[in-house]
């Protein structure tokens, strides 16, 4: 069974910095691009980052550049986001998707999905 489980979110301050961890279980090879996301109460769900299963391919948003960071640790099968200089309209729940074709940019990410981990920058 192929399960996502994000975790990591909370609540802090302007500028604060939070790590998102999505942890992967039941696949069965390494070959997908893992993509976070974010969805704020009443808005589309919006795409931030992801990385390819050999990563040679990165991507961000232009909200996210600069100021977040993915990497992969393909030995404990979990994707991290590291999330430095947070603002407010960062909020949201973030989710982790799998893209089995391995494309980032441009994965479909049919599934599957984690629950998500929510953030809240407030001061």
């Amino acid at each position: 069974q192929l399960q996502l489980e994000e975790s990591g979110g909370g609540w802090v301050q302007p500028g604060g910095s939070l790590r998102l961890a999505c942890a992967t279980f039941g696949f069965t090879s390494e070959a997908y691009a893992i993509g976070w996301f974010r969805q704020a109460p009443g808005k589309e769900r919006k795409g931030v980052s992801c990385i390819s299963s050999s990563d040679d391919s990165i991507y961000y948003t232009d909200s996210a550049k600069g100021r977040f960071t993915i990497s992969r640790d393909i030995a404990k099968k979990v994707v991290y986001l590291q999330m430095n200089g947070l603002e407010v309209e960062d909020t949201a729940v973030y989710y982790c998707a799998a893209d089995l074709t391995d494309r980032c940019p441009g994965g479909t990410y049919g599934g599957p999905w984690g629950q998500g981990t929510q953030v809240t920058v407030s001061s």
